[in-house]
């Protein structure tokens, strides 16, 4: 059997190491179209994931640390949020 490390598990790998990520993050990423669905995972095998409302700017500027991302420039940016995710380690 081939040994796949899946994008699910780069999300795993990414939120252990206490850093927060977002939706559009982990499509840009991690190639997830479903954060949602592996932060439910995630709940139900045992962890605890916090998450709150941040800026659209937030993200797109620890993005573009990692890659360039330039968003339409009729998008409202400043009205936008997002919401992030992490793993609380309490």
């Amino acid at each position: 059997m081939k040994n796949r490390y899946g994008n699910s598990l780069a999300v795993k790998e990414h939120l252990l190491t206490n850093k927060p990520l977002t939706g559009m993050e982990a499509i840009i990423m991690f190639g997830v179209s479903n954060l949602y669905a592996i932060i439910k995972e995630l709940r139900r095998t045992g962890y605890i994931i916090e998450n709150r409302k941040i800026p659209y700017l937030v993200a797109l500027r620890r993005l573009n640390t990692l890659c360039k991302v330039v968003p339409p420039k009729q998008l409202p940016i400043n009205e936008i949020s997002l919401t992030e995710y992490w793993i609380n380690k309490n």
